[in-house]
């Protein structure tokens, strides 16, 4: 994982926005986080770990102060950090909840945690998750790191920099499992355990079962369970599965022997039941032949008693079967007479109708001649309606051509009058389409004024900011010359006293007659005094250290105050002699020429557009007035042609009229004269046709009587009989028959089996009762035999299922103790004597690479004295062991635990160890990449020896491309690493981030 950019806006110290480019600093490796206490150093790292977890270290349980104390109420807050993980490239951008002034009325609203994240995708960012839950979720995947690991092994934070080397075994194996991707151990462990409890699981549900399946064979077994061993004085109830199960083999054998036994008496009583229920099914037999002939002589009474009404029934059958040989006859006389009266009916109407048009009686010739020609007249009166529904058409079509004709020309009369006005109107528009064109024309130019007189108004506005500024940057550039003079004036003081301390210290050195080692005089009439406080080289230097830091300070004032002149003169430059007054009632005044100028734009636009209309819409009118003379020319036309066919057509009428009021008149009379003719020529014809069809059925008919034997037409209509009634008396005649027939066939036989035999009841009594008796000790036998059976048969399955059982129970209990071992094992328990876990077994390599890698950096730091030592001891109370550290004292020789470090010897071995898990996880392909590493504080308890040597140690670290961020206020590393980000609070109170380089003078 690598950052490279980091965006602080209203967070902690920083209310405007802050940019930092991780980036520059990647070919320097390591770089420097300095400022004066309080200015926001930790704050910079503060923001990282917000930005990626949502809250900071320092601020744990206070979230709501991530906000910067100095924001205004509309300043925004947020925290942006872009970083790379493999090839993907992320950013992040978080805000905590604050309150803000609401946009409408007054008081505040309070604004939620908001989040989102972005990838880069072909130089873009494109969105992937929103909200602060969403992206947290999507982080972890991401990342790969919870928020203390993250502070445990990327960003070391104040007063949490030595935690992975103080942790207990399980926190340390939380850290190592998830950058060294070791969960699947875990998983292996997990799985064996749950195999172990399967397993256990397993065998006590097998037991179980045989147990069940013994208690119920058992059950099943009854009193034969037991047997004179198991009811001695001795015997015990036993819970043994194997002992049980010989007990019901036992068991079994004794039941087989009953079961067969009462097979025995079943088949026995079998045997007598069917022999009673033989001899009592032969005397059911025997009764209900004598109940059947008794029946039999009653139903054969009472059907040779119907023989009398049988006989009547069958002579009206035949005496109807006789008179069908004249029904067709009947029936066709009966409806010629009636064709002919209707007939008849029909000519009289038909006759009365034309006598009432015409008066006189024709024959059927005169008839066909008068239809004939009426029919001609029709067809003139037919032709003369065509013409006056023709007429009615010309008529309307000649009124039609006559209204458009009037309307064409008034259309016309006002095209003309409207083209009239359009010269006059067109020259209205031309006079002001010009004055608009006139006006527009000053748009440019007021455009470029307003711009001009804006920025001149914006510098007005700033002038008095930078005014200000100035003034407090000369301030601050007068104060720094002040603390410049005083370091110096310190330093010369302390070589002034140096000088001094020099000179007593040879007059303490002389005695009289010896001469001075600097003037060669023997006598020393007035020796200096040795001062009570002598002047060190590391006050001198310190005192130095002081002078330069007071003249880089009196640098970057200056620098600041020139900055600051140098942009009041170019605003005071862009401002001229102007006010801000001024400057803004100008731009009034030039705002509203501008508006004057866009109206006009607006409408010359419109005039033309209006102009444009018209020109358009004379041309249309010509086109129209073209169209509109045609129509009227071939309407006049229209007219001339319809007003001739009219004339033509009232001539044909006319003369086809005759001397009827209409057409209409003379077509209907001629119509009711022929339908007349017609109907009385048809009537009479049909007649005659009819009467013709009377004589002929009526003489049939009496030859039919003749050959039948019925007198009369009457008498053979009475002996006529529906076909259906017909069928009854056929259907009755013939079922006594065969009733009659069968029931004498069906006596006789019974009689002749019968015989000998009285006419007394049969008794069936006692054979039923004795085959009720056999009945009863067979189905007794039966249920008994059956009981016996399925308690063998369920016997004999519950002790084979329950020894499969014990059998299978056996493999299972030995498969079950190897994982029983294997897990044990593997989760750390007895028989594993180290209560190591196979998770911690590997991680415990991991560790031991991590140790002999910080050892490399921790012998150089500690000159030799200390190395980390990778510990499988085994811990107090159950703990889990396996993942422990000590340190070894190389002047004792003896293993000392972590905490015993002082609070120098801590740091160097915390930084060590980081320096080194920070290596083996970047080695591991499926691990972590920590590319960037930051320290916060813990250098200044350190000796400068030491600290050189820490130094050297981070200065390694810029092999393989890694970025090392160090947060400290000792001023050798200043002076030793250039690359500074440096955090500065301004007079106003917020601070600023700018890069720095440190002066090598």
């Amino acid at each position: 994982m690598r950052l490279h950019r980091l965006e602080l806006e209203g967070f902690g110290p920083f209310r405007d926005r802050q940019v930092v480019d991780f980036d520059a600093y990647e070919n320097d490796g390591i770089f420097l986080i300095t400022g004066r206490t309080g200015a926001g150093k930790s704050s910079v790292l503060d923001g990282v770990c917000f930005a990626l977890y949502g809250s900071a270290p320092r601020y744990e349980g206070t979230e709501k102060r991530l906000r910067s104390d100095h924001c205004a109420p509309d300043d925004p807050t947020t925290v942006s950090v872009e970083f790379t993980v493999g090839d993907r490239r992320w950013k992040v951008t978080r805000s905590p909840e604050y309150q803000r002034r609401k946009k409408r009325g007054d008081g505040f609203t309070t604004l939620a945690p908001d989040a989102h994240l972005d990838e880069f995708v072909d130089g873009e960012w494109i969105g992937r998750q929103r909200g602060p839950r969403n992206v947290a979720l999507e982080l972890d995947e991401i990342v790969g790191l919870s928020q203390q690991q993250f502070l445990q092994v990327i960003l070391l934070a104040q007063n949490r920099f030595a935690e992975f080397l103080l942790a207990k075994n399980d926190e340390r194996q939380r850290l190592l499992r998830t950058l060294f991707g070791t969960k699947t151990y875990e998983d292996y462990q997990d799985a064996l355990e749950q195999r172990r409890k399967d397993g256990e699981r397993a065998l006590s549900t097998a037991l179980a079962s045989a147990g069940v399946l013994l208690d119920e064979a058992e059950r099943v077994a009854g009193d034969v369970w037991r047997d004179e061993a198991d009811d001695g004085p001795d015997a015990e109830e036993t819970t043994d599965p194997v002992a049980r199960s010989a007990r019901a083999a036992r068991a079994q054998a004794r039941l087989d022997y009953r079961a067969d036994a009462l097979l025995r008496e079943r088949d026995a009583a079998d045997a007598a039941h069917r022999a009673a229920e033989t001899t009592h099914a032969a005397r059911r037999e025997l009764r209900a032949r004598h109940e059947a002939r008794a029946r039999s002589r009653r139903a054969l009474a009472e059907l040779e008693a119907r023989n009398g009404d049988i006989d009547l029934a069958r002579r009206r059958r035949d005496r109807a079967v006789a008179a069908e040989s004249v029904r067709a006859p009947i029936d066709a006389l009966d409806a010629a007479v009636r064709d002919a009266e209707v007939a008849a009916a029909v000519r009289s109407d038909a006759l009365q109708r034309w006598q009432a048009l015409e008066g006189q009686v024709l024959d059927d010739a005169g008839l066909a001649a008068t239809i004939e020609q009426y029919t001609g007249e029709i067809a003139v009166a037919e032709r003369a309606l065509e013409d006056e529904a023709a007429a009615t058409e010309f008529r309307r079509r000649l009124d039609t051509a006559r209204a458009r004709i009037a309307e064409v020309d008034d259309l016309l009369a006002t095209l003309d009058a409207g083209r009239a006005e359009l010269p006059v109107r067109l020259a209205q528009l031309d006079a002001e389409l010009a004055a608009a064109t006139e006006a527009a024309g000053a748009r440019e130019a007021r455009a470029e004024q307003r711009a001009t007189l804006a920025d001149r108004l914006a510098a007005a506005r700033l002038l008095d900011r930078r005014t200000s500024d100035l003034r407090a940057a000369e301030v601050a550039h007068l104060d720094a010359v002040g603390r410049l003079e005083a370091a110096a004036a310190a330093v010369r003081d302390l070589l002034r006293r140096r000088l001094d301390g020099h000179a007593g210290q040879l007059a303490a050195e002389l005695t009289h007659g010896t001469p001075c080692a600097v003037c060669g005089s023997p006598e020393h009439p007035a020796p200096a005094v040795l001062s009570a406080e002598p002047v060190r080289d590391e006050d001198i230097a310190a005192a130095e250290g002081e002078q330069a830091r007071a003249a880089e300070a009196e640098r970057i004032a200056g620098a600041a105050a020139a900055e600051s002149r140098t942009a009041v003169a170019e605003l005071r430059g862009v401002v001229g002699s102007e006010t801000e007054e001024s400057l803004t009632t100008e731009l009034e005044r030039v705002d509203a020429d501008l508006r004057r100028a866009a109206e006009a734009v607006s409408r010359r636009a419109e005039l033309s557009d209006q102009r444009r209309a018209l020109v358009d819409a004379d041309a249309q009118a010509a086109a129209e007035r073209d169209l509109l003379a045609a129509d009227a020319a071939a309407q006049r036309q229209a007219a001339a042609v319809a007003e001739e066919s009219l004339a033509q057509a009232r001539e044909r009428v006319e003369a086809a009229r005759g001397n009827h009021d209409s057409v209409a008149a003379r077509l209907e009379a001629a119509r009711a004269r022929r339908t007349a003719a017609e109907s009385l020529q048809t009537a009479s014809r049909d007649h005659e046709v009819c009467e013709r069809a009377r004589i002929a059925a009526l003489g049939d008919l009496a030859e039919r009587l003749r050959e039948s034997g019925f007198d009369t037409a009457d008498d053979a209509r009475d002996a006529l009989l529906p076909a259906a009634e017909r069928q009854i008396l056929d259907a009755t005649i013939a079922d006594h028959e065969v009733l009659l027939r069968t029931e004498r066939d069906r006596l006789r036989d019974l009689e002749l089996e019968l015989a000998g035999v009285g006419d007394e009841p049969v008794d069936i009594e006692e054979t039923a009762a004795e085959a009720a008796r056999a009945r009863e000790r067979w189905s007794a036998a039966v249920d008994a035999a059956a009981a016996a059976s399925e308690r063998r048969t369920r016997l004999a399955d519950l002790r084979d299922r329950a020894e499969q059982t014990l059998s299978d129970t056996g493999e299972l209990a030995r498969e079950q103790a190897v994982i029983a071992r294997l897990a044990n094992t593997v989760a750390g328990r007895a028989p594993n004597t180290h209560r190591m876990s196979l998770e911690s077994f590997v991680l415990a390599a991991e560790l031991e690479e991590i140790v002999e890698a910080a050892n490399l950096r921790l012998a150089d730091m500690s000159s030799g004295r200390y190395a980390l030592r990778h510990s499988d001891a085994v811990a107090a109370r159950g703990a889990s062991s396996g993942l422990g550290l000590t340190v070894l004292d190389a002047h004792t020789g003896q293993a000392r635990p972590a905490q015993s470090l002082s609070g120098g010897e801590t740091f160097l071995a915390s930084l060590a160890l980081a320096l080194g898990l920070a290596e083996v996880v970047t080695a591991r392909a499926g691990g972590v990449r920590l590319d960037t590493l930051f320290i916060d504080e813990g250098f200044g308890s350190l000796d400068a020896d030491t600290l050189d040597l820490a130094m050297r140690t981070l200065d390694e670290l810029r092999q393989g491309g890694r970025t090392v961020g160090l947060i400290s206020h000792v001023a050798a590393m200043k002076e030793q690493i250039p690359a500074q980000l440096v955090v500065e609070a301004t007079p106003e109170g917020p601070s600023t981030l700018r890069r720095g380089v440190a002066s090598m003078a």
